[in-house]
């Protein structure tokens, strides 16, 4: 668990502001991956060999995957890992003493 007080520790934004901003990014990413555009054709090419639709989806796939990263960084719950972390000390404990 992390100190507040300590100054090496990342301090988190606002979690209720990252709420907001991450499900406003997935909106909008949902939005944004359809292909409103129809963009059958083989032209122009990006990076001098993929066609542009594939390179707008390639774009939104790593939007998503950032996305998540930023929604697993500053909207996971704590009190998850605090459980978790509290549970294995005392399975732990419990094996010492049965031993």
């Amino acid at each position: 668990m992390r100190n507040p007080e300590d100054s090496t520790t990342f301090k988190r934004p606002e979690t209720g502001i990252m709420r907001i901003l991450v499900i406003v990014l997935i909106l909008l990413l949902a939005i944004l991956h359809h292909d409103w555009w129809w963009w059958d054709a083989k032209e122009p090419l990006v990076l001098g060999f993929m066609p542009i639709g594939l390179a707008w989806h390639a774009g939104i796939s790593l939007a998503a995957g950032l996305v998540g990263l930023v929604a697993v960084k500053f909207c996971w719950p704590d009190h998850l890992d605090e459980e978790e972390e509290t549970g294995k000390a005392e399975a732990d404990a419990g094996k010492e003493e049965a031993s």
